[in-house]
């Protein structure tokens, strides 16, 4: 495996994907000011976060294209099949919730056909915040759409902690505004929908999970589709070792098992190694079950106290009898969420939302 690090995301947009922009605009619009779009999107550029370069995108033509709002839309409407590539594409969404949002019945428009070159989930929060009622009646059509791109939109545009973005206050505060669109899609055909509605669902366990697991609880699970949905909803509070949640997904029963050979090899690391949790279950019941089986690592912080970070290992279920052997190798190593320091880190084998057996390894000073 190579050690060289892979280009930031913000490299996304770099000058060769500008100068793709704007000899596919040139192409659309053949007065366009080329030569002005790239002075104008380059200024300052390597300081630029790839959410500020997307949005320079948009300033970009917005200050080279002396037309008005709907003569420039019909444009990007042009430009959007040529972008070469779905992530870039959200400028001209952007380019929307930074100029339309005078023009509300125009703008849904625009969004619902741009969101199916990548996605509208950044841009249609700004007109959530300008005229929530009027803008969540049309995500509301939007989810009974027969484009899964759409119905993600109403989906994913209507989470209350979307990532990368704003929060909403008033749909985290009150998840029922946006009940009837997840209603509408919690046996949708399509996982990209799925996905976003299970993200949907898992926002809100930060804030209200007894209400997703009251809306949950009501659901058919019969379905494999609604199924699917409810084991990722409920994933932040099944980590957690909530029992109604575990419930829900069958596992909410005290596990049977006896585990051998717990380990963690080497015992003792410095920081950018690797470490290998392993151990076995031996089902000890008289009766087949099921299991979640997670780890926790409680991380040496700089007051010297620690921290308890839970991963997923897995879920399965375990026979009469039968062992079943799990290993997880884990790079502990520098992150942008995460510091590391010194000292001994205790690490926790949970099944369904125990702690069964515990372990630990040393981290070195650099």
């Amino acid at each position: 495996m190579s050690d060289q690090a892979a280009p930031a995301l913000k490299e996304i947009f770099n000058i060769e994907r500008l100068q793709h922009i704007a000899t596919e605009m040139t192409v659309v619009y053949p007065a366009f000011d080329a030569k002005g779009f790239l002075q104008h999107a380059c200024v300052g550029l390597d300081e630029l976060s790839v959410m500020q370069r997307m949005a320079r995108v948009s300033e970009s033509l917005h200050a080279v294209i002396a037309l008005d709002y709907a003569q420039t839309l019909k444009l990007l409407y042009a430009l959007a099949p040529r972008i070469n590539s779905g992530f870039v594409s959200l400028f001209l969404a952007h380019y929307v919730a930074s100029y339309g949002l005078g023009d509300f019945k125009r703008s849904m428009a625009a969004l619902k056909f741009f969101t199916t070159f990548g996605s509208a989930e950044f841009a249609i929060r700004h007109f959530l915040l300008h005229d929530f009622e009027r803008t969540l009646a049309v995500m509301q059509q939007w989810s009974l759409d027969g484009n899964e791109h759409v119905r993600r939109l109403a989906s994913e545009g209507s989470r209350p902690r979307l990532p990368w973005s704003f929060r909403l206050a008033n749909v985290q505060a009150n998840p029922e505004l946006c009940a009837s669109i997840l209603d509408n899609l919690r046996a949708d055909s399509s996982l990209y929908v799925r996905k976003s509605v299970a993200n949907h669902l898992n926002d809100i366990t930060k804030d209200h999970p007894d209400w997703v697991l009251n809306v949950i609880e009501g659901w058919d699970l019969a379905n494999a589709h609604t199924a699917w949905i409810a084991r990722h909803a409920l994933r932040s509070l099944i980590k957690q070792g909530n029992t109604r949640a575990l419930t829900i997904i069958g596992a909410g029963a005290k596990a049977e098992v006896t585990i051998h050979r717990l380990s963690v090899t080497p015992a003792v690391i410095r920081l950018g190694e690797r470490i290998n949790l392993s151990f076995q279950l031996e089902s000890t019941a008289t009766h087949a079950q099921k299991l979640v089986v997670d780890y926790a690592i409680d991380y040496v912080k700089s007051a010297g106290h620690s921290a308890s970070k839970v991963f997923k290992l897995k879920a399965f279920t375990l026979g009469v009898g039968e062992r079943q052997t799990i290993n997880r190798e884990q790079h502990i190593r520098e992150l942008t969420t995460r510091k590391h320091y010194p000292g001994t880190h205790r690490i926790h084998v949970l099944i369904n939302g125990e702690c069964l057996a515990s372990t630990e390894f040393e981290l070195l000073k650099p």
